[in-house]
This record gives structure tokens, C-alpha cells and sequence, in this order.
């Protein structure tokens, strides 16, 4: 038995247990009043874990206590009292939230104080009460996975969701999703969903319900917002500055996280975010946006998953590419250096790839403007090898684009008409010098 486990033994501690720590520092004590936490299962066993009132663990060294008073038995703790969801009101929009997993739909248990995700989505409704003043929802978990484990089966059982809720004559949907992930998710949609007529918002936090400075509440709150809006597109929306002023709406074809922990870690890449949404109003930032209109949603579910990203970098053996189509991969996007160059000694097995009817695609791991391939040598013969230059697009939506493009077709002249074709925003019409992020 671990120390910190015979030490909570001894002393009657359970996890839960609300208690007050005196703690010997120097020459004089120290009071700590909190919530007993599991034992952490990776560390030494050698200190208590307790869950301070502002919602912040501290480990605390079993040697250096010197009484511990239980204040509370953890099953005498009342839990928490959400809001119900409420019956229908009139004069109030619409909203499905669709609960997907992630740190947005993150509950307490308020008998440990640990965190866990929220095994459905009332929980995320009811844990945010504020959102009922804006909309009439209607919750509904339809997977609870990691954002890191999402995957393209996953995105066509979204959309369909998606759609059925919109067709059904939903105002708007709201997907709580995780952030790692979520630029992936809304590319794909963008492109899945065919004759989006009104709003979908996927949104995520970054920091989780039990910290002082979880986002959740802001960006559930903004989201639902912008699913009331006249916006017919796929859309992030996400905290648009690191303190809680305001949250951006950004085009699902045009977002990346851009940091791995900051409230703000969102951006438009190449691109304006379509509004910023306050408190009390929705700002937009362009008008050029699809506008919310009659009709019915259609799913385009046809993906091929065959489609790999591949990054440049120097000494890159042209092997790597052979293996992608000797495993029969239908497509590959290059995250070129650049303007979307590769190595000389790459383009041969570019050639040969191409040559096989793999489509090759090309952007740039620079992300802010757009590939080139006509202004060097070597770009210039990428693109006599047969690679197709995908403008300003991200990685991470032409690599979407592509499954859904071989969806449809396996030639190549007809993939390279529709990977620059601009179906969803992925492609701006020029570069703009005011978009890039300093």
C-alpha cells in the first residue's frame, strides 16, 4: 500500500471527504481547507490531494501534516442544482446542442470534486442556465469520445444528425466538440453538408469546468448566439480574446488552432472571422456570408478515407510517398515548404504517384498565404509531375476536401476541377494583407 493510501487509511479520510489540513511550514502553520482527491495513480504516494475552493488542486506532503479535520463526509455533499431543461418557450428560436465529447462537456462530481466528461448532453445543457434565455434547446449526446479519437465515420453520423435536426425544423445546431480536433470536424462538415440553409456552430474549451478560468460557459453561451443568427454555414466559435469580452465566429473552412492552451487559441487563417459576438449583440465582421433561407439539407456522405498529409522537411526520402501508394492510398495533400515546394529528388516519386492516379495535392506548412508553384524550378516542375496547387487552403481542409473529392471521382482532371473549385469559403479569391496573424 502506498503511503498517501495507509495515510487516508489511519485517518478515516475518503475521497470526497471535505477537510481542514494543518500544514507545518517553518517556523509556523498553514490552514488548507478542501475536498480529498483521488490519489494521483503516476505519482510517488507520498502527498494528499486536495480540491481548493477555487476550484485548483494542491499536493500536499503527508510528512509535513501535522492534524487533519474532517468537516464533511463526501456522501453528506449535496450535489449541485441545475436548471431543468425548460418546456418550450414562445417567441424563442429553436436549438438542437449536439453533445460530441471534449473539455466543453466536462461535468464536476461533487462528490470527489474530479472532473469528468459529461455522460450526456442535459448535463451540458443544465450545467450552462444562462443559455435558455436565448433559444428553446434540445440536447442530445450522440458519441462521447476525445477529440484526438475523432474520425471521418464520425463525421458523416455528425452530419446526418445535423441534418435531421435542421430538416426537422430546428433553428440552428450547436456541436460541443473538442478542440484538438474541431478544425477537422468543421472542414468536413462544410463540405458534407450540402444545401446548409441555416447555422451550425461547433464549439469546444480550453479549460475545463472545475478552473476560475474555464471558458465553457462563454463559448456555450456564444455559440447558442450565433445558431439563432441569419448565418447559413458551418462555423467555430470560440473565445476571441483571452479575457471574457467576447467570442469570434469563425468559417468552418478557414479556422485553426493556433496555440495549445490559451482561451483565444482560435483563428481565421487567410481569412476575416465572420462576427465577433458580445454580450449583448452579434458584430459582423463582413456581410458576404450565406444567409439563413428555405430548403432542405442534404447530406453528401461519399468520403474516400484512403487520403494521407504528408509534411515536408529536409532530407525527406521520396520512399515515404512510395509507401502511401503501395498501400493504396487514393490521395495525398503535401505540406510543402513555402510556396509548396519539395526537394528535387521528391518530384519523381511525385511523378510516379500520379502517374499510378493517386491525386497529389499541394499547400503550404507556412499556412498564411497561398502556394505558388509557378514562381520556382522546382515548383514548376511539381506541377508538370501532375500535383495540384490548392491556393490558400489549410492542410487540414484540403485533406478533408480530398476524401470528399474521391468520394466522387478517381479522375484526375475532374479532382483537380474540384479541389479548386470553392465550395465551402476554403478558397479566398485573393490575398488579403490584413488577415495575417502578428
Amino acid at each position: 500500500m502506498r503511503k498517501v493510501e495507509e495515510f487516508m487509511r489511519t485517518r478515516g479520510l475518503e475521497v470526497g471527504d471535505l477537510v481542514r489540513i494543518t500544514k507545518v511550514e517553518g517556523n509556523g502553520r498553514i490552514y488548507l481547507e478542501g475536498l480529498v482527491m483521488p490519489p494521483y495513480e503516476l505519482s510517488p504516494g507520498e502527498t494528499l490531494t486536495i480540491k481548493l475552493d477555487n476550484g485548483y488542486n494542491v499536493g500536499i506532503l503527508i510528512d509535513a501534516i501535522e492534524s487533519v479535520e474532517v468537516l464533511r463526509k463526501g456522501g453528506e455533499r449535496d450535489r449541485a442544482s441545475f436548471r431543468e431543461v425548460l418546456p418550450k418557450r414562445k417567441g424563442l428560436p429553436n436549438v438542437t446542442i449536439l453533445g460530441t465529447g471534449g473539455t466543453i462537456a466536462s461535468r464536476i462530481d461533487y462528490k470527489t470534486g474530479a472532473v469528468h466528461p459529461a455522460f450526456t448532453a442535459e448535463e451540458l445543457a443544465k450545467a450552462v442556465p444562462e443559455v435558455f434565455e436565448i433559444a428553446n434547446l434540445t440536447p442530445k449526446l450522440i458519441m462521447n469520445i476525445l477529440s484526438e479519437d475523432m474520425k471521418p465515420t464520425y463525421w458523416i453520423k455528425i452530419a446526418k444528425e445535423v441534418a435531421k435536426a435542421l430538416n426537422g425544423g430546428e433553428d440552428g445546431v450547436v456541436i460541443a466538440h473538442g478542440t484538438d480536433t474541431m478544425g477537422y470536424s468543421a472542414a468536413a462538415l462544410s463540405f458534407l453538408l450540402r444545401g446548409l440553409n441555416k447555422p451550425v456552430v461547433l464549439v469546444g474549451a480550453q479549460r475545463s469546468s472545475d478552473r476560475p478560468s474555464s471558458d465553457s460557459a462563454m463559448n456555450l453561451t456564444c455559440a447558442v448566439k450565433m445558431a439563432t443568427s441569419d448565418v447559413a454555414e458551418v462555423m467555430v466559435v470560440m473565445h476571441g480574446e483571452t479575457g471574457d469580452t467576447y467570442c469570434l465566429a469563425h468559417r468552418g473552412t478557414k479556422v485553426r488552432k493556433m496555440h495549445t492552451s490559451r482561451r483565444d487559441a482560435f483563428r481565421s487563417i487567410n481569412d476575416v472571422p465572420i462576427a465577433k459576438i458580445w454580450k449583448e449583440e452579434i458584430e459582423f465582421l463582413r456581410s458576404d456570408y450565406r444567409k439563413r433561407r428555405e430548403g432542405e439539407v442534404i447530406v453528401d456522405d461519399k468520403m474516400e478515407e484512403k487520403v494521407a498529409i504528408l509534411k515536408i522537411y529536409p532530407g525527406i526520402s521520396g520512399e515515404l510517398l512510395d509507401f502511401l501508394v503501395e498501400a493504396g492510398y487514393k490521395g495525398v495533400v503535401i505540406e510543402g515548404t513555402g510556396l509548396g515546394h519539395v526537394p528535387q529528388e521528391f518530384i519523381p516519386h511525385v511523378q510516379r504517384a500520379v502517374e499510378e492516379g493517386v491525386a497529389v495535392c499541394v499547400t503550404s506548412q507556412c499556412l498564411y498565404g497561398r502556394v505558388n508553384l509557378n514562381v520556382y524550378s522546382n515548383g514548376r516542375k511539381l506541377l508538370k509531375a501532375g500535383a495540384i496547387p490548392c491556393e490558400d487552403m489549410l492542410p487540414e481542409t484540403a485533406y478533408v476536401k480530398l476524401m470528399w473529392v474521391l468520394g466522387h471521382t478517381n479522375d484526375l482532371e475532374e479532382v483537380r476541377r474540384m479541389m479548386l473549385t470553392n465550395y465551402a469559403g476554403e478558397i479566398t479569391p485573393y490575398t488579403r494583407p490584413d488577415v495575417y496573424l502578428r
